[in-house]
């Protein structure tokens, strides 16, 4: 795959700061051995419907069923907090050792969050943070990375230059509003100075929401140059509907976070030259052996720790910074284009 230098540097940065995260730990073998076998976890994903967090938690399935322990998922079918709530009393309910969940709000499950953790059970937020104390946050990729890598991408195929608008998730997604922070932040730059952000649209992860609030994009600003859909969801709405408007694809460009699977034919057919992601089978893997490790007491949580995630290999919990508490951090996101996405890797 080739990268602009820009990518490159980037890339080597995030590289340096996951350093701490990802480890070369021998003895994965043994570490896994310590970890208990028959334990239930429950993984919360943002809904049950969405296609990205099917295969995030099928990637925990698989991490569980190698340790021995059982995955129930369970979720709403919107993207609210009030829609996870109910998951999480049915695992206090079931006597759960641990919860993976994706957060739809960073504050609103936190009340639900501490009477799990006051009956036992161990809390992990994996892709979508919450803002609640003692649990471990497994990020996809290094927040700012993300959100400056995308602007990056758009700002080279547009010229850097004209107006652009995002097309998000939920209002109230951890994740992307994070994103959304660092996307600000890097169109401050000089380099960005001809590019402007016009408007920042919500489809909550819904694909008829998102169609309806793309279209309002695009007849409120019919001379947009740009949109970035940092969502699979949204990204994927958005080239289904440009791929049978072809005579915008004149003046807009498209590109954001999706699924090779599901990106593949647009990237082939020229309606997205590029997008990024990482792979969220493995996110959940990672997030399911993490669990595993807190419930088992192999871990607390504590910045520092290590433990092992079996076939990814071991990671180490990162301290608290820019406002994220304990994390860990998989790896950098994956640039997809013509070049790459008919490969075996990009499966997904």
């Amino acid at each position: 795959m080739k990268f602009r230098r820009s990518r490159l540097a980037v890339a080597a940065a995030t590289a340096v700061m996951a350093a701490g995260s990802l480890l070369a730990l021998p003895g994965t073998a043994g570490a896994a051995g310590t970890l208990k076998s028959g334990q239930t976890i429950y993984f919360i994903p943002k809904d049950t419907l969405n296609p990205y967090e099917v295969i995030a938690d099928k990637g925990g399935q698989m991490a569980l069923k190698a340790i021995g322990d059982k995955e129930v998922i369970s979720s709403g079918t919107v993207d609210t907090a009030a829609a996870q709530i109910p998951s999480i009393q049915a695992a206090i309910a079931a006597k759960a050792s641990a919860i993976v969940i994706a957060g739809n709000d960073p504050t609103a499950l936190c009340p639900s969050l501490a009477k799990a953790q006051a009956a036992g059970v161990k809390v992990v937020a994996f892709d979508s943070d919450v803002n609640c104390p003692n649990h471990v946050f497994i990020n996809q990729a290094n927040t700012q990375q993300i959100g400056t890598s995308e602007v990056d991408l758009l700002g080279a195929e547009i010229g850097y230059q004209g107006q652009i608008a995002i097309l998000s998730a939920a209002a109230t997604a951890t994740n992307q509003n994070s994103w959304i922070k660092y996307m600000k932040k890097e169109l401050g730059l000089p380099k960005y100075s001809k590019m402007k952000l016009v408007s920042t649209v919500y489809g909550n992860d819904d694909p008829a929401t998102s169609l309806t609030v793309l279209q309002g994009l695009l007849s409120a600003y019919p001379n947009l140059r740009g949109i970035i859909s940092p969502t699979t969801v949204g990204i994927s709405t958005a080239a289904q509907y440009l791929d049978t408007h072809k005579s915008l694809l004149k003046h807009l460009t498209l590109t954001g976070l999706g699924l090779p699977s599901q990106m593949k034919k647009y990237v082939l057919d020229g309606t997205c030259k590029e997008f990024e992601l990482w792979n969220p089978s493995n996110l959940g893997y990672l997030a399911g052996y993490a669990a595993a490790s807190l419930a088992s007491g192999v871990i607390t949580g504590a910045p520092g720790q290590t433990f092992s995630a079996g076939k990814l290999g071991g990671y180490k919990i990162l301290p608290p910074a820019a406002g994220t508490g304990p994390s860990v951090v998989l790896g950098p996101p994956t640039v997809f284009n013509k070049s790459n996405i008919n490969l075996p890797s990009s499966n997904f």
